[in-house]
C-alpha cells in the first residue's frame, strides 16, 4: 500500500492530461512542457505520480518528472482496466479514469519508474520503426505475389513495388546495423553471451537487452517470463471446469512474438528446448503449446546466462533454467 505517500492519478492523451488527487480533486492541463511545469509546481516531496503506459504519450511526461526527482510509477493499462471492471464502474471519461488510476495507486504496491538512458530510448525508437518497416515489407511482398498471379498486367506497378521493396530492405538493414552499434557500446559482452544460445536470434537478443536494461530490471526468471507474458494460465474450478491452459499474454507482445519465432529454431538446435518440445508432443498436446513451452525455456536460459556471465553450456544451463 502507499498510504504514506500522496498519490496523483494521471490519465494522459495526445493533447491533455487529467490529474486526480484527493486533496485537489480533478484538474486538466495541456500535454506539453508548459503543462508539465505547471503540474510540477503543485507536487509535494512525498508525491507518487501514477500513470498508464500509453505508448508515446506517457513517455515524455514520465521522463520529465523522473529528471525532476519526482517518484513515478508507470502501470499496465490492462491491470487498471480490470481494476475498474472489478468495481463495476459504468462511467468512463478522462476524469473518471484519472480517479481510477489514483485509486489503483492507493490499493497496490507499485514499482518505481526508472528512466531510460539515451541509448535505450533510441533503441526502443529503432525497434518501433523496424516493426513498421517489416510490416510494410510483408505487405509489399504480398502485393508483388499478387501481381505475379495476375500475370503482371502493369509493368509500371510491378517495378514500383520492386523499388519499394528494395528501399525497405535497405532501411531494415540500416536499422539493424544501428541497433547493433548502440548495444555494443554498453552491452557487447552480454550480447555475445545471448548469441551463444542455440536458437536465440540476434534481433531477439538485442531486444531482450534493451527492454530489461541488461537484465537489471528482474530478479528472477519467473518475473521476466511474467513480463513477457509466456506464463501459463490454468483454468480449473471444482470438478466441472477444465478449460484449456493458455499463456497470459499480459506483457510485452513484441518480445513474445520474437521468442516464439526463435522457438522453431531452438527445437532443432537447442537440446534442452528440443527435449521439452518432444516430451509435450508425445503426451498428445498441441505443437503450439509445445512451442510456447520452448519459448519459456529459451527465456529462462537467457536469464541464467546473463546473470551468470558465462556462455551457453548445455549441461550448465539445464540446471539453472
Amino acid at each position: 500500500m502507499n498510504k504514506d505517500r500522496k498519490i496523483y492519478g494521471i490519465d494522459i492523451s495526445k493533447s491533455v492530461f487529467d490529474v486526480y488527487c484527493e486533496a485537489t480533486g480533478h484538474i486538466q492541463l495541456n500535454n506539453d512542457e508548459k503543462g508539465f511545469k505547471s503540474f510540477l509546481k503543485t507536487l509535494p516531496k512525498t508525491a507518487l505520480v501514477v500513470m498508464e503506459a500509453t505508448g508515446y504519450y506517457h513517455y515524455r511526461f514520465a521522463q520529465f518528472l523522473h529528471k525532476k526527482g519526482v517518484s513515478v510509477s508507470v502501470v499496465n493499462p490492462l491491470s487498471v482496466k480490470r481494476f475498474i471492471q472489478m468495481k463495476l464502474t459504468k462511467i468512463k471519461t478522462d476524469k473518471s479514469d484519472a480517479k481510477a488510476i489514483y485509486e489503483y495507486g492507493i490499493m497496490n504496491d507499485l514499482p518505481i519508474y526508472s528512466a531510460l538512458t539515451d541509448v535505450q530510448a533510441e533503441c526502443l525508437q529503432l525497434f518501433r520503426l523496424l516493426d513498421t518497416y517489416l510490416k510494410k515489407r510483408t505487405q509489399t511482398k504480398n502485393k508483388l505475389h499478387g501481381e505475379d498471379v495476375l500475370g503482371i498486367p502493369s509493368k509500371y506497378v510491378y517495378k514500383s513495388l520492386q523499388r519499394d521493396l528494395k528501399h525497405l530492405n535497405k532501411e531494415v538493414q540500416g536499422i539493424e546495423l544501428r541497433l547493433l552499434e548502440l548495444v555494443k557500446q554498453d552491452q557487447q559482452h552480454q550480447l555475445t553471451l545471448l548469441k551463444s544460445i542455440p536458437g536465440m536470434g540476434v534481433k531477439t537478443a538485442l531486444f531482450l537487452i534493451v527492454i530489461t536494461d541488461g537484465f537489471k530490471k528482474f530478479e528472477t526468471a519467473s518475473q521476466l517470463c511474467s513480463y513477457v507474458g509466456i506464463t501459463p494460465i490454468i483454468r480449473e474450478s471444482g470438478s466441472s471446469v477444465r478449460g484449456r491452459s493458455r499463456i497470459s499474454k499480459v506483457g510485452n507482445k513484441k518480445l513474445r512474438n520474437l521468442l516464439f519465432l526463435c522457438a522453431f529454431s531452438a527445437c532443432k538446435h537447442n537440446k534442452a528446448c528440443r527435449d521439452i518440445y518432444e516430451r509435450i508432443v508425445a503426451k498428445g498436446k498441441s505443437k503450439k503449446l509445445a512451442l510456447i513451452a520452448v519459448a519459456n525455456k529459451l527465456l529462462k536460459q537467457a536469464f541464467a546466462i546473463a546473470k551468470s556471465g558465462l556462455p551457453y553450456d548445455e549441461n550448465f544451463v539445464s540446471k539453472l533454467a
